[in-house]
């Protein structure tokens, strides 16, 4: 796919969204959606928006992520305190999350089985359930 229809094929998504297209939104949403499903820090986003001469302050990397986040375009994925993914992968899935590397891979849904989730509190319903299985290498 050209740049020019990535970057036709993002607006669309944005506009469906409820989002305006802007420069930034666009670029950022290119690299985000171009190439299949990722899992990407702001710092990691911000660093390839960088290398890619597209000029963003990692403050719009930030605000970006978690406008795209509200109109439902990402997930957002606490690992730890100090470190969030964005997932653009909205399907029903879990995570690996390799603690040497830092490094988000999926767990495909049919591989995990939920059984004995507590009711949520009255006057709430559960909206989703992520699952975070930490691992590290074997000659760790």
């Amino acid at each position: 796919m050209s740049e020019s229809q990535s970057s036709t094929r993002v607006k669309k998504i944005l506009r469906k969204a409820g989002l305006r297209p802007t420069r930034q939104r666009t670029e950022l949403g290119n690299l985000l959606f171009g190439s299949g499903d990722r899992h990407v820090t702001a710092e990691m986003l911000h660093e390839e928006a960088i290398a890619h001469n597209i000029h963003v302050s990692l403050a719009t990397v930030y605000n970006t992520l978690h406008h795209f986040k509200e109109a439902g375009l990402l997930r957002e994925l606490p690992v730890n305190g100090a470190k969030t993914f964005f997932d653009t992968n909205l399907t029903s899935h879990h995570h690996f999350y390799n603690e040497k590397d830092g490094k988000l891979t999926d767990i495909p849904s049919n591989e995990m089985e939920i059984s004995g989730l507590p009711a949520a509190p009255p006057g709430k319903r559960i909206s989703r359930v992520d699952i975070v299985v930490r691992i590290e290498n074997d000659e760790d």
